[in-house]
């Protein structure tokens, strides 16, 4: 089982305006999990914009060639490997607060 110290239970509750510490980290993972999700989707938006695609599309435009831009270009695969990363990580999250809710 896993404990938590008397002061970091009260910090928590305090900080959180729980009315126990379950409660209070119900609340702090639930905050964390919208917090990390709205991140990810603002680094997807600025992708979406900059590039005028969404990430299959953009994807494919390298593989293809098609991009305005050399797919080869070191600010091209950063963006990409961002953009990859960020719709992981999305994926992901939605998961988790999907079996936490």
């Amino acid at each position: 089982m896993l404990s938590v110290s008397p002061k970091l239970g009260e910090f928590l509750v305090k900080t959180t305006g729980a009315k126990d510490i379950d409660n209070a980290f119900e609340k702090i993972f639930t905050d964390y999990l919208d917090l990390k999700l709205k991140s990810l989707e603002e680094v997807i938006k600025q992708l979406q914009e900059k590039w005028g695609a969404d990430f299959d599309t953009f994807r494919k435009n390298m593989q293809t060639g098609t991009l305005k831009k050399d797919a080869y270009a070191f600010d091209v695969e950063q963006d990409f490997w961002n953009w990859e990363a960020a719709e992981t990580l999305k994926k992901h999250y939605e998961i988790l607060k999907k079996e936490w809710i």
